[in-house]
């Protein structure tokens, strides 16, 4: 594997990995609401740039039904699933909900199955089957951890479905107008929509930022805009597997953040459950590779 490679995964493990913590301290000073909507604006606009070199090079025209494609990816990705996400983090120890979203791929073979036509095989089931184990040793419905709720478990699993979701339609775009083109337009169409509810709502808009500057910085600019730019600088550096090393990484750096940063405890549950979940990524990202492998193969005969 590349230096460069192996940098963009590591830097965007360690951004992702501290996104939960990060997002549940801002959000003791800003609204759920709020704080997403400005951190994915902000994320958006960190990835102009490269969607303007992007564009240039492919020499793409977007079209009205682009934009409006785009738009309906934004507002499944921010208003929905990320608010959804913040939700959690606020109801939820950061370290589970940082586990509990890392399995979004799970339900992006399924989504990939019915929308994609990406055939759900005899691995991806038992990928599938495995990641559920996991999920019951992290909730741990027999007695349910100290910190975590059941509102906040239920929020991180519509926000993990819900993102899967977003993932198999945004490749649709992504094939269309490119990949950093569809993340910042979405990214920054989405934000818009969420500050019209929180507008018609009467929530806060910049109240309390002045106070929570340099933390909505953080999570605006190098873990929305700098994680999803190393990330995409990953997979454009080798391939979307290998890019997804990172989501591999994740639950294992976020519970050790939390721990040191907020006090978290790590329990034997949560260990297996990370052990397990890690077990169906491995299961899922080894049989991808295979099969892009074997369709590349096929390809060049």
């Amino acid at each position: 594997m590349k230096t460069r490679v192996i940098f963009y995964v590591c830097l965007t493990a360690f951004l992702f990995g501290t996104m939960e913590v990060a997002c549940k301290v801002a959000g003791n000073g800003l609204d759920s609401f709020q704080i997403t909507a400005l951190r994915f604006f902000v994320g958006g606009v960190v990835l102009v740039p490269m969607a303007f070199a992007e564009k240039r090079a492919n020499k793409t025209v977007i079209t009205t039904k682009d934009l409006g494609y785009m738009l309906l990816l934004g507002i499944m990705c921010v208003p929905i699933s990320m608010l959804f996400f913040q939700l959690s983090v606020e109801n939820c120890n950061a370290s589970t909900a940082s586990v509990l979203i890392s399995v979004n791929p799970v339900f992006t073979m399924i989504f990939a199955h019915f929308i994609a036509g990406e055939k759900m095989d005899r691995v991806k089931v038992i990928s599938f089957a495995v990641a559920i184990v996991g999920l019951f040793f992290m909730i741990r419905p027999w007695d349910v951890q100290e910190g975590n709720t059941v509102a906040g478990i239920v929020y991180m699993l519509i926000a993990a479905v819900t993102f899967a979701l977003y993932t198999v339609m945004g490749n649709k775009a992504t094939a269309k107008v490119g990949v950093f083109v569809q993340t910042s337009i979405s990214f920054i169409l989405g934000s818009l929509v969420l500050m019209l509810v929180i507008l018609i709502m009467g929530r806060p808009v910049i109240a309390g930022v002045a106070d929570n500057l340099a933390l909505l910085a953080y999570v605006g600019i190098f873990v929305t805009g700098v994680g999803y730019l190393s990330y995409f600088l990953a997979i454009k550096y080798s391939d979307a597997t290998t890019g997804s090393i990172a989501f591999f990484i994740k639950p294992v750096i976020a519970p050790v953040i939390a721990a040191v940063v907020l006090h978290e405890q790590i329990l034997w549950n949560m260990v297996a459950g990370i052990a397990i979940i890690l077990t169906s990524s491995l299961i899922n990202m080894t049989h991808t590779k295979k099969l892009m492998k074997e369709k590349n193969q096929q390809a060049s005969r």
